[in-house]
């Protein structure tokens, strides 16, 4: 998958530098992944949150951060929407963010 953009994961793990391995495996395991539906995700990512619009948020680092997506399935390409703490995660709409 390409995976647009990984600035906005760096950004975050600067700021919480006990995410880095975390978000940076995501990254990389991602990045090799080739999702075609819902159900690809879930086989490898069994507590990802399949939500509308074709969003999907990820725990990181045990649950301590959230990380949430846009995959465009046909087009092999995934926008990085959110990546916050729990509290910062509770404030947005994750349908339209």
């Amino acid at each position: 998958m390409r995976i647009i953009s990984r600035k906005v994961i760096i950004d975050f793990y600067k700021r919480y530098p006990d995410s880095k391995s975390s978000l940076e495996s995501w990254f990389h395991e991602v990045k090799q992944a080739r999702w075609k539906t819902p159900a690809d995700i879930k086989t490898h990512y069994s507590s990802a949150s399949i939500v509308k619009n074709s969003r999907v948020i990820f725990n990181i680092c045990g649950n301590k951060y959230r990380l949430l997506v846009k995959v465009e399935y046909s087009l092999g390409v995934i926008f990085i929407r959110f990546v916050g703490t729990h509290n910062d995660y509770d404030k947005i709409d994750v349908e339209v963010y």
